[in-house]
């Protein structure tokens, strides 16, 4: 009998989270129907045998060397038979009953194909998680953001976004898939290696003809940061590249070039930012994400032959750098007019 829900934690160095998380992880996961993995990228910081002493009984997958989180997950779904698989960060705390809603939500609702729970920042339970929040959007120029987290503005979750609504992505923190989908799309891309694959994943999800939502009742605790912190050059560079490369897979052929373009034009300006902020290592990262994803471009399948899919009440059609500023930083998601 196949298994309903595999929640899956792809570890990397992260013995610290695991043992400050993973009993209560184990606790607050209902049994029998739902079971927890562990599958480790070659760590090197005593995880697995601290995981075979101390959880002997738990299901571990190890592997021989750091794939990233999408050659980690790819290998380890692999293994994994179930009909939901819940991608799940080791530096998560997940609260009493968090599970059941949003398995309840994806039952309910066939089309969904992925959906997360509200993520909260663990140091301050009072307000959004950067990465995820309340659920993820983009603008028309691909840049990211979320309800509850606009660029570096984070709100306090005062329950203004408390009901569940459809997103355009669902955050890599926690993301709850069905295994169907993730298959047929032959999981995360392994070219991007981490960073923005769950956008580019959504994507690909409603070209499929499946949409993603935020389940704001089921909701976890972030730290944030745990394998690359944010002023890391190399996530950096990550985010540039595999932006770039998430636009060239997705845009329809109408907005490719005039999309591409532009972004091209503000990523080199960002980079001369850095310059006259004394930034050298985050203008080479800048200028190396872009030598790399022109290198990766002959490798990149585009979405295409299939329907368009309607982005409507998920992308904002202007530009939210720009609305950002206008706004003095202070904007939020309820103020903006996503149609």
């Amino acid at each position: 009998m196949e298994l309903k829900t595999a929640v899956v934690i792809l570890n990397w160095n992260g013995k610290h989270f695991l043992e400050r998380f993973l009993h209560l992880l184990l606790e607050r996961t209902p049994q029998p129907w739902a079971q927890v993995f562990i599958a480790d990228n070659g760590s090197t910081d005593g995880s697995v045998s601290w995981l075979k002493g101390t959880y002997p009984e738990l299901p571990l997958i190890v592997f021989d060397k750091n794939y990233g989180y999408t050659g980690g997950y790819n290998k380890a779904l692999e293994q994994i038979k179930a009909t939901y698989y819940v991608l799940l960060n080791s530096d998560v705390e997940v609260t009493p009953g968090w599970l059941s809603p949003l398995i309840e939500h994806m039952e309910e609702n066939r089309k969904c194909g992925i959906c997360m729970p509200k993520v909260l920042s663990w140091s301050d339970p009072h307000r959004f998680e950067y990465a995820g929040a309340c659920g993820g959007y983009i603008d028309r120029l691909g840049f990211p953001f979320c309800r509850g987290r606009i660029l570096t503005h984070i709100e306090e979750d005062k329950g203004q976004y408390n009901q569940p609504a459809p997103v355009f992505w669902a955050s890599g923190t926690c993301m709850v898939v069905r295994s169907e989908l993730f298959h047929k799309l032959q999981g995360l891309d392994n070219h991007f290696f981490a960073h923005m694959e769950e956008i580019d994943f959504c994507w690909r999800a409603r070209w499929a003809g499946y949409q993603a939502a935020v389940v704001p009742h089921s909701e976890i605790l972030h730290v944030g940061g745990g394998t690359l912190p944010n002023d890391s050059p190399h996530k950096l560079y990550l985010n540039y590249r595999n932006n770039l490369l998430m636009l060239y897979k997705n845009l329809s052929s109408t907005a490719l070039f005039p999309v591409m373009a532009f972004r091209i034009l503000l990523d080199h300006l960002s980079a001369v930012a850095y310059l006259f902020q004394g930034k050298w290592d985050f203008a080479g990262a800048v200028y190396k994400a872009h030598f790399n994803f022109w290198k990766l471009l002959g490798f990149m399948k585009r979405n295409k032959g299939f329907p368009k899919p309607d982005l409507s009440h998920v992308m904002y059609r202007g530009s939210i750098i720009l609305r950002f500023f206008l706004s003095f930083k202070k904007i939020t998601f309820s103020k903006l007019r996503m149609q």
